[in-house]
C-alpha cells in the first residue's frame, strides 16, 4: 500500500493509522504581498507570501463565515475554502541579486501547483476534537525572529539528502541529524521541507485574539492534556512546504564565505521567521465529520467532497499587488536588501 511509506515518514508519532488524518494538497492562488491577518487593509502588506485555498482571500477578510463568501478553493478538497499563507523562499546570488526558489509537488501529490501541503491530526486519538467555528483565525511563528529563543518549537526544516525525497524518514521535526530550527546550512541534495505546526488547544471562547495567538495554546510539555486555560482540544493543523533548492546548490554561487544563500521573503537569512497564517473555511460540520471518521486517511476520505488538480488550479482571484515576484530581482518585494 502506497501510504505505508508516507506513515511512516511524515506523520506525527502521536498519530495512528485512520482516525481522520487528512493529508492534502493545495495549490497557490497567489504570490504577492497581501496578509489580512496581521495587516489587514493593507496593500501592499510588508512582505510576500504564497497564499493557497479559498477565492475570498483579498488584503482584508471579513470575520465571519469564509465557507459562504468563497466559491472555490485551491485545494483537493472541494470543502476546504480556508486560507493557509507561509513566507516564500528566495536565492541571494553572489551578485546580490535575488530569485524566488520554485516549489516540488509533495509526495503522491503531483499535479499541485507550488503551494502547500495540509495536514489534519486528530491527536491522540482518544479524546474527541472540536473542529474550529466560523470567523476562527490564527497565527504561529514571529516574522521578525531571528534566532532559535523565541521560536515555535514545532517548526523546523528538513534537507532532503538525495532525490525522491531521500531522507524522509522520520516524522517532521523529529530528525536531529536531517531538522533543524534554522534554514539547513550546506547544500540539500534533494530539496529543503518547511514543517509549520499550529496549537493544539483552544480557549474555547474566542475566534481570534490581537496578536492571533493567545486563544490557542499548546499541552504542557509532551502531554496530550490541554491546560486549563485552554482546555478544548483542536485538530493538530500542520503545513509543509518543499522548496526545490536544486539549481542552486553549486557552491561557487554561494557567498564567498561559505554561508547558505537562501533568504525568507521577510529578509531572513537565519529561517527562525518562518511562521504560518490560518483563516478556518471549512463548509458546515465537512471537517469535524473527518475528524470523527475512522475512513479517512491522508487524501483518501469517504465523507469528503473531492476535486482533481485540474479543477483546482482554475480557482484565482485577481492580483491586486503590481510588482515583480519572480526572475532575477534586485531587492526582496518590499525590502531593501
Amino acid at each position: 500500500m502506497r501510504f505505508s511509506l508516507l506513515a511512516s515518514s511524515t506523520l506525527t508519532a502521536s498519530c495512528a493509522l485512520g482516525a481522520g488524518i487528512l493529508r492534502f494538497g493545495c495549490s497557490q492562488i497567489t504570490i504577492e504581498r497581501l496578509d489580512p491577518l496581521v495587516e489587514p487593509g493593507a496593500n501592499p502588506s510588508a512582505h510576500l507570501h504564497q497564499v493557497v485555498g479559498g477565492n475570498a482571500f483579498k488584503a482584508s477578510i471579513e470575520r465571519t463565515d469564509v465557507s459562504k463568501l468563497a466559491d472555490c478553493t485551491t485545494c483537493s478538497f472541494s470543502e476546504d475554502l480556508s486560507n493557509y499563507w507561509t513566507a516564500n523562499l528566495f536565492f541571494r546570488a553572489r551578485n546580490g541579486t535575488f530569485k524566488r526558489v520554485p516549489q516540488m509537488p509533495n509526495r503522491f501529490l503531483d499535479g499541485s501547483v507550488g503551494g502547500v501541503t495540509v495536514y489534519y491530526f486528530p491527536q491522540d486519538l482518544r479524546t474527541r476534537v472540536t473542529t474550529f467555528k466560523p470567523g476562527f483565525r490564527m497565527l504561529v511563528g514571529d516574522a521578525t525572529l531571528r534566532t532559535k529563543e523565541g521560536q515555535s518549537p514545532r517548526n523546523c526544516y528538513r534537507c532532503f539528502t538525495g532525490p525522491n525525497f531521500e531522507g524522509d524518514n522520520l516524522a517532521p521535526c523529529a530528525d536531529p541529524k536531517l531538522d533543524t530550527p534554522g534554514l539547513p546550512s550546506t547544500p540539500c541534495p534533494g530539496g529543503i521541507r518547511s514543517n509549520i505546526h499550529f496549537p493544539t488547544c483552544w480557549d474555547g471562547e474566542n475566534l481570534d485574539t490581537p496578536n492571533h495567538k493567545d486563544h490557542v495554546a499548546w499541552p504542557p510539555g509532551n502531554a496530550y492534556q490541554c491546560p486549563s486555560t485552554h482546555p478544548v482540544k483542536i485538530p493538530q493543523v500542520m503545513l509543509e512546504v518543499v522548496w526545490d533548492t536544486r539549481e542552486f546548490n553549486n557552491p561557487d554561487e554561494w557567498p564567498e564565505d561559505g554561508s547558505q544563500p537562501f533568504v525568507l521573503s521577510t529578509g531572513d537569512p537565519t529561517g527562525y521567521s518562518q511562521h504560518g497564517d490560518y483563516v478556518f473555511g471549512w463548509k458546515g460540520d465537512a471537517l469535524q465529520r473527518a475528524m470523527d471518521s475512522n475512513d479517512c486517511f491522508a487524501a483518501n476520505c469517504p465523507t469528503l467532497e473531492t476535486q482533481s488538480f485540474e479543477v483546482a488550479n482554475k480557482c484565482a482571484i485577481p492580483r491586486t499587488v503590481d510588482e515583480p515576484v519572480d526572475g532575477w530581482l534586485d531587492s526582496l518585494p518590499g525590502m531593501s536588501m
